[in-house]
């Protein structure tokens, strides 16, 4: 899934109308599990001058880059949190906890060839899922529309949710994220 689909998620199952702090938690951890993937990307191609064919083909699945990605998209580290969250963490880290682990849940389908070593520490077995969120051999094209129907649907209720105009720019900058690249490919 698409990291912007995973923040409207994280927001709509996480957030809460007037929290702010709640709010941006969400949303970080609706982010955290593709963090680093953007980190050592925008590392390799914009301050090494890496291809960015190389670094998705090559280095994405290279030994280095994928134990990093274990640990941010390990269900056993998420899900710790997400029990320590509830038995004895405020609002904001239940909110940050339940996102991220929500990303992972709708990651774990949608992952192919490019799926990552989801139970980490306890194995590094990974779940390669017939179904792919952007590979056409995989099913890709309708997933991506069912991702577009999701993030319309997300978009309606967080936008009766959130009035404020700043969180109204967010929202629609966020789904025109997914929703634009889309209709472009689309009409290609």
């Amino acid at each position: 899934m698409n990291t912007p689909t995973h923040l409207l998620i994280g927001l709509a199952v996480c957030g809460k109308a007037h929290a702010p702090r709640v709010n941006l938690a969400a949303v970080v951890g609706g982010l955290m599990p593709d963090l680093s993937l953007y980190l050592l990307s925008i590392h390799a191609i914009w301050w090494r001058g890496i291809s960015p064919q190389i670094v998705f083909d090559e280095y994405y699945f290279s030994d280095a880059w994928q134990a990093v990605f274990q640990v941010d998209n390990s269900f056993i580290l998420w899900g710790g949190l997400l029990i320590l969250a509830f038995w004895r963490g405020p609002l904001w880290l239940r909110a940050f906890a339940g996102a991220g682990f929500l990303h992972l849940c709708f990651d774990f389908p949608f992952h192919n060839d490019d799926a990552r070593a989801q139970f980490w520490p306890l194995t590094d077995w990974v779940f390669h899922s017939p179904l792919s969120y952007w590979d056409v051999d995989h099913h890709g094209g309708w997933v991506a529309l069912a991702e577009l129907a999701l993030v319309v649907v997300l978009l309606g209720i967080l936008w009766r949710r959130h009035h404020g105009m700043l969180a109204r720019i967010g929202l629609g900058l966020t789904a025109a994220s997914v929703i634009l690249p889309a209709v472009i490919f689309s009409a290609l």
